[in-house]
């Protein structure tokens, strides 16, 4: 999904702001299970020794990036850096 894509005219810009980062939320999401089982079969299935759980490492790293995109579009849906950082520097010109 393009995230510069145009808000129809007849939709709310924030909330569709909020919904885009909903989908791309579930999209990442869909793509971390994916990979991740496909990797942990292959540890499985083709790991003779079954030590050395390797696809923990991608599992828990992209997993941490996993819940700040959770994050931003569930829990803190309405922060924008650019907006706040505007903010602060209207109040600190005046």
């Amino acid at each position: 999904m393009d995230r510069n894509q145009p808000t129809p005219n007849d939709r709310d810009p924030q909330m569709w702001e909020i919904a885009k980062r909903r989908v791309s939320f579930k999209n990442h999401l869909a793509a971390y299970v994916m990979v991740n089982l496909f990797l942990w079969a292959t540890w499985y299935f083709y790991t003779e020794e079954k030590g050395g759980y390797w696809p923990i490492y991608t599992t828990l790293g992209w997993g941490l990036g996993l819940l700040l995109h959770y994050l931003g579009a569930y829990v803190f849906p309405k922060e924008n850096s650019v907006d706040r950082e505007y903010e602060k520097m209207m109040r600190n010109k005046k």
